[in-house]
Order: C-alpha cells, then sequence, then structure tokens
C-alpha cells in the first residue's frame, strides 16, 4: 500500500540514523513510483543493491530514470506530467540526492 510521508521527518530521520533511514526511504520511493507507474523495471532492493556494487553510480542513472517513472504515473493518473528527470540527475550529481528524494516523494504524495 502506497502511504503519504511526511517529507521534513523522512529527512529528520535520515540526518538521526546517519543514512541509514534515506536507504530505506530510497527503496520505498522506487517501489512506489514504480507502482504508481504500472511498469517495475528495477525493485527498490535491486537498485539500492546496484548502488553499492557500483559505488554510487547507478544513483545517476536511477535519478534521470525516477524523474520518468514519475512522469509516467502522472500521465496515467490524470494529474499534470511534470518531467524532473535532469532536475534529478544533476541535484545527484552534487550529491542532494535527499532533496531528489524529498521531490519524489512531494509527488508521490501527491499522486496519493
Amino acid at each position: 500500500m502506497i502511504q503519504k510521508r511526511n517529507i521534513g521527518l523522512a529527512i529528520l530521520y535520515s540526518i538521526l540514523t546517519c543514512g541509514i533511514y534515506s536507504m530505506y526511504w530510497f527503496v520505498k520511493i522506487t517501489d512506489e513510483a514504480n507502482a504508481l507507474s504500472g511498469k517495475v523495471e528495477t525493485t527498490g532492493g535491486m537498485a539500492l543493491l546496484l548502488s553499492i556494487v557500483t559505488c554510487g553510480i547507478y544513483r545517476y542513472f536511477w535519478s534521470y530514470k525516477m524523474g520518468k517513472t514519475i512522469y509516467t504515473a502522472q500521465e496515467r493518473l490524470g494529474v499534470n506530467p511534470m518531467d524532473n528527470s535532469i532536475l534529478y540527475l544533476i541535484l545527484s550529481i552534487f550529491g542532494l540526492d535527499i532533496v531528489s528524494y524529498a521531490i519524489i516523494q512531494s509527488d508521490i504524495n501527491v499522486l496519493v
């Protein structure tokens, strides 16, 4: 079941747990975005594993792909679609993944 998450609390939990919660959040937003779009290309657990194995390089691809997945979900559910793929990629390149997570979570909250 897809649920709305409080973005501020998710960021706080990520800081308090030294990033452990952000890994859980990464998996959840991946799975939830896939469910909303109706397409499952890579599960959240697999995306996390690939990110760890590639020393974070996979996250760049994931960031771009997540923008496309959210766009597909918005189209599918009749919400005005907005493609943030490049924004997520740029944020990821500059090490601001948590900002990408927050924007993705915001989009998921709107779709739920």
